[in-house]
């Protein structure tokens, strides 16, 4: 035997929801379904948010049958025309994760009841190595190869797919005890205990209740790793919280918020801004708040060291940073947050300006950012703060939470992407700095 693989299922796991609405709209368009069937959007539905179940499951096994006649080249055919809209629903992270096995030497397979040759395409559009999938049986007439009505080998769902993983592993010489397996459903428990590494993947209800009794660890391939995740809305803590996270919240603080729009709604995106009280953290929420999207801050170590707080921060998508430790990891942290089209916060300063520093017009900030963004190669957007000293001092250890009759006023002003070279980090880094500079009035 050889080192092992990484099986991985689909539907709910690498992608998000059921992959059958999208390959029944890809076949309905070519013409090889006609309506969909009273109950299939229910059912899809019921998929999407609880997992796989057993009426589902049911339909199927009976797919096969319902194929009788079909012409095979057709359906892949449309399988291919269906990669576009299932790119659009793989999780964020689960690139990440595929990139992983790939570079410690594993093959990646695609483990899933979904018929091959559905599926088979868009398996080799992810750089799957190989694909474990239910095959319908194919019978050649007037030249063409069509469904037979039959189900080729073993159904790949529960013990069908445990069956067929290890047929695969068998026949490829793969150690099943040195192997991953990646499932969000209870029907894979066989296949995830028959594995040395098992993993849930946003789990369903029973799923849950196993892996705890099992000690499989839980990911959530829809958020950053560590991240908290609600299952009420499909996502990030932060993300509810920014819901949260209004002018009104702080009373104690009036808001000017411009240039909000220079930040994109969607995809990559690096924030830039100027570090002057704790309260900046707030005025970045607020911002964000307006933008409707989470963010993930670089933060040192202090934050996450204290009590509480620092479990809070975490859980939000904080990324701690150990100053003087030479380390990339968090660097590494940010830019696969940014391969799965997330935003990342920076302060490049890295800490609050006190003192002679507090007064210097020059604002100098660490290299961080500009590394990361030659990383990355994602937008750099600036974002100058003013006032934020002003409702939490930088000496003081908590806000001033009673100025709610004549509030400071906190600026938060949005440029333009920074026009970065690349060459030099030290050089970004000034651009970076200047960028932030103009942003602000005056007399900051």
């Amino acid at each position: 035997m050889v080192a092992g693989a990484a099986f991985f299922d689909l539907d709910r796991t690498i992608v998000r929801g059921a992959s059958g609405r999208v390959f029944a709209e890809a076949m309905r368009a070519d013409g090889l379904l006609g309506r969909s069937i009273p109950g299939e959007s229910a059912l899809f539905g019921i998929f999407d948010l609880f997992g796989e179940n057993l009426p589902s499951m049911a339909l199927a096994r009976q797919a096969a049958a319902l194929a009788k006649g079909r012409d095979r080249e057709a359906v892949r055919r449309a399988a291919h025309a269906a990669i576009p809209a299932l790119e659009q629903m793989v999780q964020p992270y689960a690139r990440g994760v595929l990139d992983g096995h790939r570079r410690e030497g594993r093959q990646v397979v695609l483990a899933t009841t979904t018929p091959l040759d559905l599926v088979d395409p868009f398996a080799e559009h992810l750089g799957f190595d190989d694909v474990v999938a239910t095959r319908y049986g194919v019978e050649v007439r007037e030249g063409k190869e069509v469904y037979d009505g039959s189900i080729d080998g073993h159904f790949v769902w529960s013990t069908g797919k445990l069956a067929a993983v290890r047929e695969w592993a068998n026949a490829n010489h793969v150690d099943l005890a040195e192997s991953y397996a990646y499932s969000d459903s209870v029907f894979d428990v066989p296949m995830l205990a028959a594995v040395g590494h098992p993993h849930v993947v946003n789990p369903d209800a029973r799923l849950v209740v196993v892996a705890a009794a099992k000690r499989w660890p839980t990911l959530n391939l829809d958020v950053a790793p560590g991240v908290a995740r609600v299952p009420l809305i499909g996502g990030e803590l932060q993300r509810l919280l920014l819901n949260l996270a209004r002018p009104g919240l702080f009373p104690y603080a009036k808001w000017e918020i411009v240039g909000a729009h220079h930040i994109p709604t969607t995809g990559p995106v690096i924030l830039v801004a100027n570090h002057r009280s704790y309260f900046d953290v707030a005025a970045i929420a607020v911002l964000m708040g307006r933008v409707g999207r989470p963010v993930r801050f670089l933060g040192k170590k202090e934050l996450f060291d204290a009590p509480v707080i620092g479990q809070v921060a975490r859980a939000l998508g904080a990324i701690r940073v150990d100053r003087g430790s030479g380390s990339d990891a968090p660097l590494e942290e940010a830019a696969a947050t940014l391969r799965a089209g997330g935003a990342i916060v920076i302060f490049p300063q890295g800490t609050i300006p006190r003192g002679e520093a507090a007064a210097d017009p020059v604002l100098r900030g660490k290299g961080g950012a500009a590394r990361l963004a030659s990383m990355t190669r994602v937008p750099v957007i600036p974002v100058g703060l003013c006032g934020t000293e002003l409702v939490w001092p930088r000496e003081s250890r908590l806000p001033n939470v009673l100025e709610v009759t004549n509030p400071p006023t906190v600026h938060v002003s949005v440029g333009n992407p920074v026009p970065l070279k690349y060459r030099s980090v030290d050089a970004d880094t000034k651009r970076i700095m200047s960028a932030i500079s103009r942003l602000l009035p005056v007399e900051a």
